[in-house]
C-alpha cells in the first residue's frame, strides 16, 4: 500500500531525510519516532506529493507520488500537525464542505458525515462551532476530515500533540480501529 525506497531530501548541505526505505501494507500502522528536525514531517510531505524528493521514490496504492500525485491524493487522508480548521464553521457543516471538495454529494455525503461523526466521537459536538471545541475535539474533527472521502491510506502528523492523557488514549484507540482496514 505504501512503499518508500531510498528517500532522500536535502536542503543545501543539510540532509533532512537520509536514505530511508520502508513498506506498509493494508492494516499496518507505522509510526515515525525521532527528535525535532529528524525529517518525520518532511517524509510525510514528500509522501503526499507536497515536497519533491531529492532522490528516491514513494508509491501509494501502486501510484508513484511524483508521476501521478492526483491519484495518490485521492487515496490518502491527511491530518497535518497544525490542523487548518475553519473555526467559524459548525462541525457537521465543515465535514460536508470537505466531503463536497472530494466530490461527495447528496445522500452519500450526508450518510458519510453522519457515520464519521459517530465513529470519531463527535455526535454531541456536531452542531457546535469548531472554534468552541476543545483541542481534543478539534483533533477529532481533523481526523474526520481526513477520512471523509474514505481513503485507503491515512497520514497523521502528530495526531496527539497537545492532548491530555485521556484524549491521547482515545485517539490512539481510534487509530487502532481505523488501522484494521486502512494503512
Amino acid at each position: 500500500m505504501v512503499e518508500v525506497e531510498h528517500l532522500i531530501k536535502t536542503y543545501g548541505a543539510q540532509n533532512a531525510v537520509d536514505d530511508i526505505s520502508f513498506q506498509a501494507g493494508k492494516g499496518e500502522i507505522v509510526g515515525f519516532l525521532g527528535p525535532n528536525g529528524a525529517g518525520k514531517s518532511t517524509t510525510m510531505k514528500i509522501a503526499l506529493g507536497y515536497l519533491p524528493p531529492t532522490a528516491g521514490t514513494v508509491r501509494i496504492a501502486g501510484f508513484d507520488v511524483q508521476q501521478d500525485p492526483l491519484a495518490v491524493r485521492r487515496r490518502v487522508g491527511y491530518l497535518p500537525e497544525h490542523n487548518p480548521l475553519y473555526l467559524d464553521m459548525y462541525v457537521h457543516e465543515y465535514l460536508e464542505f470537505i466531503g463536497g471538495v472530494h466530490g461527495l454529494k447528496g445522500r452519500d455525503l450526508r450518510q458519510r458525515v453522519a457515520n464519521l461523526v459517530q465513529k470519531v466521537g463527535l455526535t454531541r459536538e456536531q452542531n457546535k462551532q469548531i472554534g468552541a471545541l476543545s483541542k481534543g475535539y478539534r483533533q477529532r474533527v481533523g481526523l474526520a476530515q481526513a477520512l471523509v472521502h474514505d481513503p485507503d491510506v491515512l497520514i497523521l502528523d502528530e495526531p496527539t500533540t497537545g492532548l491530555d492523557p485521556n484524549q491521547i488514549s482515545e485517539i490512539r484507540q481510534l487509530i487502532r480501529e481505523l488501522g484494521e482496514d486502512k494503512t
